[in-house]
């Protein structure tokens, strides 16, 4: 088990990123920024702040997701609704190397911190920009969460099985993977303005960042396939559609486990391991398109074997004929596995009362500027006074904003 090791200066550090925006796709773009050394400033309603804080399982009225999501990141209350609130947000826009945010398009421009409106005062500043549907199309102003995402991007039409409803991943996949995208938008971003004059000269730019195209960009084949053969991807269930064999079974003892034996040579190595000399030597099912058009013998022959085995000597099994196979994990699985405890995949850190939590270890691992966990993620406003002291406020104007309620 991993504790975080003292804190370095990140792969990013010197950067400030203002992160405007609530729940998944904009915080966890930040969140990314953060681990790897960012200065990030995260606007909060005073009212309650991000919903996430109160989202899934809670620890004294906080979420134990918020301590994942905002680990590494400052709070500072500001209410946008007074004019107040929105020059302090566009003093720390001006400031910022990146500004992140996830409103619907439009709304920062009536704060006056939208892009055109910053880059006339900054052209170095870079904005990554998330949303629904894009910044244009006739789209542009409806609400899109990840669920609208995944849908509109092929994603739940492609999962489940083909006799059923479309499925949803079990996670929020659609938001994070926009937020991945915004994050390497971000990189790009600030690679090409470093390369222009950096900072003072440098030339800033805004990625737009739709959450249906970021799923669409998942997609692989889809879109050639129909264009040029007319084919729709449909729901397959466990299986990979095309590549045989690649699916799901069960054994014995009920854990289900996932064979990828779609290589030629895997496949045949696979069929001797299960004792089907018949199918290892059928010329047939030598390539993967004559496998095809017999998948269901093949899934059916495989099951059979899973249905004799434990999962411990189905895996060995198939190890030691070189086939890729694996458990379907449970959260119970992971944390006492030994390759997620070797590759250290499991920080230990104590809540403010002592309390302690493990914590999903950063990735992806740098070998000399490593992502670190500096804290977790703050109480509502945790930062709001020395943030606004590093802008010139003192105690006496900070104590009138806050009595104004504009913190």
């Amino acid at each position: 088990m991993m504790t975080a090791p003292p804190f370095k200066p990140g792969a990013l550090a010197g950067i400030k990123v203002l992160e405007l925006g609530t729940l998944i796709a904009g915080p966890f773009c930040a969140r990314m920024l953060a681990e790897f050394g960012a200065d990030v400033i995260k606007v909060e309603a005073p009212d309650g702040g991000d919903p996430i804080r109160q989202w899934r399982i809670l620890k004294d009225g906080t979420s134990l997701w918020w301590s994942v999501q905002s680990r590494n990141k400052k709070s500072i209350t500001l209410n946008m609704k007074d004019e107040r609130g929105r020059a302090i947000a566009r003093q720390l826009a001006l400031e910022a190397d990146i500004i992140i945010e996830n409103y619907r398009p439009g709304v920062l421009e009536k704060w006056g911190i939208g892009y055109e409106q910053i880059k006339a005062l900054n052209p170095a500043a870079i904005m990554v920009r998330l949303s629904g549907f894009g910044q244009t199309g006739p789209m542009k102003d409806q609400p899109g969460f990840g669920a609208i995402g995944e849908s509109m991007g092929g994603l739940r039409y492609v999962s489940g099985h083909p006799d059923r409803p479309p499925v949803r991943v079990g996670v929020s996949i659609g938001d994070s993977v926009a937020a991945l995208h915004g994050v390497i938008g971000a990189m790009m971003a600030l690679r090409h303005r470093d390369a222009t004059g950096g900072r003072v000269d440098g030339e800033g730019q805004m990625v737009d960042v739709a959450l249906y195209e970021a799923v669409f960009n998942l997609m692989e084949s889809l879109v050639p396939e129909f264009d040029h053969a007319g084919v729709v991807r449909e729901r397959t269930g466990g299986a990979l559609p095309g590549i045989v064999p690649s699916n799901t079974y069960t054994t014995g003892d009920g854990e289900n486990i996932v064979i990828a034996g779609n290589g030629d040579a895997i496949f045949k190595r696979l069929m001797l391991a299960m004792g089907r000399i018949d199918m290892a030597g059928d010329a047939q099912l030598a390539r993967n398109d004559g496998r095809v058009p017999r998948s269901a013998e093949i899934d059916d022959a495989i099951q059979a074997w899973c249905a004799t085995q434990s999962i411990a000597s189905a895996l060995a099994t198939l190890q030691a004929a070189d086939v890729p196979a694996g458990k379907i994990y449970s959260v119970r699985d992971m944390m006492s596995d030994p390759q997620f405890l070797a590759r250290d995949m499991f920080e230990q850190h104590h809540f403010s009362d002592g309390t302690p939590v493990k914590l999903p270890a950063i990735t992806p691992k740098l070998s000399a500027t490593p992502g670190q966990t500096r804290w977790l993620g703050p109480a509502l406003g945790e930062h709001t006074d020395d943030i606004l002291a590093s802008l010139g406020y003192d105690a006496e104007a900070i104590a009138a904003l806050r009595q104004a309620r504009v913190l």
